[in-house]
């Protein structure tokens, strides 16, 4: 593995005690009652989704490092998937956390787009690591 792979690994792990704190959150908001969750279905499915795509897509960037090494990808190809995946992991959730971040929230708000420039990062990163290791 490559010193860049595991330095980025190394920076990963450290997000996941967040993503811990968040699910605690979570189950705060669901067994304590708290205003806007439970009475709230849009906003409980949008937190549950941010909270389950931030935990797949940091898995996801941990897994991407080493396959990064094993391509001939050019170095500037190599870096997009390596802190490409990484960002859609902080975009995506971001967006479903901050489109309904008032407790009444009825529709998400404009940063609901997070969630769309996160996906396409990441589809760009899968389809380019693909590409990369058939073509190594």
């Amino acid at each position: 593995m490559s010193l860049e792979a595991q330095k980025i690994i190394g920076l990963i792990l450290l997000t996941v005690p967040t993503i811990q704190l968040g699910g605690y959150t979570l189950l705060r908001f669901l067994t304590g009652g708290a205003p806007g969750y439970r009475d709230n279905p849009l906003r409980r499915g949008m937190f549950t989704a941010g909270h389950a795509h931030a935990g797949v897509i940091v898995m996801l960037s941990i897994i991407f490092q080493p396959l990064v090494d094993l391509t001939s990808l050019p170095v500037f190809w190599q870096w997009f998937v390596r802190l490409g995946t990484p960002l859609a992991a902080i975009l995506m959730p971001a967006g479903f956390f901050l489109s309904v971040v008032r407790p009444d929230a009825q529709r998400p708000n404009r940063l609901i787009g997070l969630i769309y420039i996160g996906a396409l990062i990441l589809a760009v990163s899968v389809v380019t690591l693909g590409v990369g290791l058939l073509t190594a």
